[in-house]
């Protein structure tokens, strides 16, 4: 299985910011250490050019970013403290989830060893997510006609407004959210499909609710092209996410929607969204989990 990975995806911020950035090049050390992704498996994308991102987002938010002239509330809205090293990571993640959408239409399935940044709006980005790659990634693939309809799975623990209002009254893109209900965002704008969970949500409970919402977004709309934000949020242990799912139930909601995408031979591109595990090395297994599932069925 084809994967998007670069040593630019880590960008410097301060060691006791909450942002877990090392995450990136840790998760690509363990996916290869274990031999859940093979070395040649790995591709290094450029950065993304700006007429691309030029499709979703602003002229001066992108200066903003590209400059570092954002001003100090939409700074404190990034949650994430600016440099050159930020601006270039984010651009890379952006052209990474393009390759790997690319690379799903040729293999089947693929990844980004980052990505799913869903808080991104056209001229704002806010909780950690600068660029929007999921919009980013759909509008070109319309553009150069490689699709004509996709499909955004966010199981993210936080409502995927940036997505769900990039592409509102689109019926070319199918928008579906399972999330914390009274979790952030405060203000969800409406995705195709929300799916809202109460605080203290388990394992059974999630992955029902979850499979019913699977069987209701197929029967009304057929995607060529799937993008999986496989955020582990979900997890009890998370400092933000408020649900009470397991590591196993995590596994098995990756493992219900790889398996019931894959059934229906639609192409799937799985970015790793939020999480924030008391430490690393559980953010780090926690993320391989969904590539380790994907590699059975390549």
């Amino acid at each position: 299985m084809r994967v998007s990975y670069s040593d630019g995806y880590y960008a410097p911020i301060p060691n006791e910011h909450i942002f877990p950035m090392h995450k990136f090049d840790g998760l690509y050390r363990y996916v290869i250490d274990k031999d859940i992704i093979d070395q040649s498996c790995i591709v290094e994308p450029s950065m993304v050019d700006i007429a691309y991102l030029m499709m979703v987002h602003t002229q001066r938010y992108i200066n903003g970013i590209l400059k570092g002239n954002l001003e100090y509330n939409e700074a404190r809205r990034l949650g994430l403290p600016w440099s050159l090293g930020l601006a270039r990571r984010s651009r890379l993640a952006v052209q990474g989830t393009i390759n790997a959408a690319l690379m799903a239409l040729q293999d089947g399935i693929s990844g980004n060893l980052a990505g799913g940044t869903h808080h991104s709006f056209p001229d704002r980005g806010e909780g950690f997510c600068v660029f929007n790659d999921v919009a980013v990634a759909i509008r070109v693939l319309k553009k150069s006609m490689w699709i004509n309809k996709a499909m955004v799975i966010d199981c993210d623990v936080h409502q995927g407004n940036g997505t769900a209002s990039f592409f509102e009254n689109n019926s070319d893109v199918y928008t579906f959210s399972v999330h914390g209900e009274k979790n952030y965002p405060f203000k969800k704008p409406p995705s195709s499909y929300d799916l809202g969970l109460p605080d203290k949500t388990e394992d059974k409970s999630y992955i029902q609710a979850l499979g019913d919402s699977l069987d209701h977004i197929f029967n009304e709309f057929q995607p060529d092209i799937v993008f999986y934000l496989g955020g582990i949020d979900i997890l009890k242990s998370d400092h933000f996410g408020r649900l009470n799912v397991s590591i196993d139930g995590l596994i098995n909601r990756d493992r219900l929607v790889i398996e019931r995408v894959h059934k229906k031979n639609i192409p799937l591109v799985l970015l790793l969204s939020g999480g924030y595990a008391p430490t690393l090395k559980e953010t780090v297994e926690a993320h391989s989990h969904m590539f380790k599932i994907a590699a059975e069925f390549v």
